[in-house]
Parts: C-alpha cells; structure tokens; sequence
C-alpha cells in the first residue's frame, strides 16, 4: 500500500471511529455560504465571491486539500448567462489532522469569482451547489446550494479586495529564478523532485504539487531548503492504477510560507 492510500485509510478510519456524534449535524449548521457583489468591470466581466462562514473551531479545504482534506467541487449549470467562472484561491493554511496534513481555511473563506457572461447586455445568475468538507476533530461532507443575481451596479466590495489580496505571489512576484522537475519511476507511480530557485518565502516552507491532470494524485511532499533552492519530493499514482505520463509543463506547485505564499505554473526537465 502506497504512503497516499495508507494515509486516506487513517484519516476515514479516525473519522469513522471517533466521528459519529458529529455526524447528526449536516454541513449546512456548520457553514454558512453567501454570495457577494463586486459589481461589473469596465471589461464587461462581473467580480463576484463565494462567502464561507464557519462554526467556531471548524475549518474547510482549499482545491488541493492533503491527505486529510476533502477537495470542494463546484457544479454551475444551473446558472444564467454564465459563459465562463474564473475562482481565485486565497493563500490556504496548513493544519495538522490526526498526525496527517491537511490544506485549508479557519473562520471564513472568500472565494473571488470572475464571471464572463455569455451575453453581455443580460444579467447574470449565479446558481449552483458547492460539495465541501468542513472538519474539526471529524470531517463532514455536505452540499451546499446557491442562488443570487449578480448586481451589475454594485460598488468595489472591500471584502472581495482583501481576499484578492491574499492571493498566492506570481513566479515574478516572488522572485523565482527557476523550477525544475525530475521524475522518475515508483513501484506504483511516479517520483517527482522539484528543485525552485527562489528566496525564502518564510518560516518552514511547505511545497504542494498539483500534477495538473484530475486523473493523477500526488502525495504530501517532503520539502527542505538548500541555500537559495527549494527542494519537493511527491509521488504522483493514477486513479486507475496503470501506467501514466506526466507533463511538466501542466505541474503546479504553491510554496506556503510564513510570509507569502508562490504559485509557479510549470517546471523543466533541468
């Protein structure tokens, strides 16, 4: 058994053995999601957010959650005049669950939404449902449902502006030199060790690797810094078991700091 499905079967039997009191409370007496405006940009697209608010000591996931988490899904078809929904993700926290890590948010996620309408002369509306998991000593998964015509007049919404500013700092931003990522084969996968040239972005670093395909898993890294380099090493398996490629140019890897968080898009063979 792989370090990944040993440490999914920890977290669903902690969860299963020491969670079923908190289960008689569904996802929706635990969080509570509102939509907010942000109104529309010159460029014709609306600024909107998904506001997660959390019972006191609950938290819930970013997109690539850790071994612990649950990944939020979120299903827009039953929205109007909604021709694409670009999500920017706050830098995210790292918790320790159960001795495993997990990736997430504590108190409240704003989750900025940019929303290119279809027809640009029509209103917006956003309606939809969000699959989540919020987790405290136990993990419950739930839905959530939204509804909510965008207000095409609403002002800049400083809520949404703080969230925007927390976002992740760009290769450049962060002053990144460099990221490489060299692979090679597991018994059930694919090593991958990435090597980022960069200043540190504070305290003990944390790597996540995104391999960029939904097919392809990777495991919590181990990260260590050497001088002005950056080490992560993940193995990446298949949801199908079989043999895989993996294309660097589609790898994903966030740098959680104590100062900042980086978002590097891409590595090379080095």
């Amino acid at each position: 058994m792989t370090k990944i499905w040993k440490s999914v079967a920890v977290a669903l039997t902690a969860g299963l053995c020491s969670g079923l009191p908190a289960y008689a409370q569904g996802v929706d007496q635990l969080v509570q999601l509102d939509v907010l405006d942000g109104g529309k940009s010159t460029n014709g697209t609306y600024q909107g957010a998904l506001r997660l608010t959390l019972a006191d000591g609950w938290k819930t996931y970013w997109r690539a959650p850790g071994d612990a988490g649950i990944p939020p899904q979120f299903n827009w078809s039953g929205s109007s005049n909604v021709g694409d929904v670009a999500i920017t993700w706050p830098a995210p926290l790292v918790f320790d669950q159960n001795g495993l890590q997990s990736i997430g948010y504590q108190d409240q996620l704003v989750l900025p939404v940019e929303i290119t309408p279809r027809n640009p002369a029509k209103p917006v509306r956003l309606r939809g449902e969000m699959d989540l998991g919020v987790c405290k000593d136990v993990c419950v998964p739930g839905r959530l449902d939204f509804d909510h015509t965008l207000d095409a007049n609403a002002g800049r919404n400083p809520t949404i502006a703080a969230a925007l500013a927390q976002r992740p700092f760009s290769e450049r931003e962060a002053g990144v030199a460099g990221a490489t990522c060299h692979l090679k084969p597991t018994a059930d996968g694919m090593q991958i060790e990435a090597h980022i040239t960069m200043p540190s972005a504070g305290g003990d670093e944390v790597a996540v690797i995104e391999p960029g395909n939904p097919t392809l898993w990777a495991s919590q890294s181990d990260t260590d810094r050497r001088g002005d380099t950056l080490v992560a090493r993940s193995e990446v398996i298949s949801a199908s078991g079989g043999p895989f490629a993996l294309d660097r140019s589609e790898v994903r890897i966030t740098v959680l700091g104590a100062n900042h968080a980086v978002d590097i898009l891409g590595c090379s063979a080095g």
